[in-house]
C-alpha cells in the first residue's frame, strides 16, 4: 500500500533511538503483525506518524501495563472496530437527522395543503398601545 510521498517518514533506527527500544523489537512487532511499516525502494523499514502513535499504543500497554503480544493484538483489533462502530454511529445519527429534517418539512407543507382556511403567519396587534391612545381621546 504506497503512501503519500509528502508525508513524514522514520528509518527504523531513528524509532529505535527516539523510543529506546532495539531495532529488532520494532521487526518483531512487525512480525507479530503490530506494526505495519512502509518501504522504501531499497526495502527499508520507513514508519510514518500514524506508526509511531500505534508504537506508543503498543509500548504503554507493554511497559506500563504489563500486556503481552497476543492481548495487545487484541486491544489494538478492540481499538479499529470500536473506531469503525463510532463512525457508523456517526453516519446513523446523520442519516436520521436528515430524515427527520425531511419529515417535518414535508409534515409543514401537508398541513398547509390540508387545511380548510389558509394558515397565516401575522403577530396580533400590539393591544397595550392601541388601548392608551384611546383613553387620551
Amino acid at each position: 500500500m504506497p503512501r503519500a510521498k509528502s508525508q513524514k517518514a522514520y528509518m527504523i533506527s531513528v524509532v529505535a533511538e527516539q523510543y529506546e527500544i532495539h531495532p529488532q523489537t520494532l521487526r518483531l512487532y512487525e512480525r507479530e503483525g503490530l506494526l505495519k511499516p512502509s518501504r522504501s525502494e531499497g526495502n527499508t523499514r520507513l514508519y510514518t506518524d500514524e506508526d509511531l502513535e500505534r508504537l506508543e499504543v503498543i509500548l504503554h500497554l507493554t511497559r506500563d501495563l504489563g500486556v503481552n503480544l497476543a492481548g495487545v493484538e487484541i486491544i489494538l483489533n478492540m481499538r479499529e472496530k470500536m473506531g469503525e462502530m463510532q463512525s457508523q454511529i456517526q453516519d446513523f445519527i446523520s442519516s436520521l437527522n436528515r430524515e427527520l429534517a425531511a419529515r417535518t418539512l414535508r409534515q409543514g407543507e401537508s398541513e398547509e395543503r390540508n387545511s380548510l382556511i389558509p394558515v397565516v403567519n401575522a403577530r396580533p396587534p400590539a393591544s397595550s398601545n392601541r388601548r392608551g391612545q384611546e383613553a387620551r381621546k
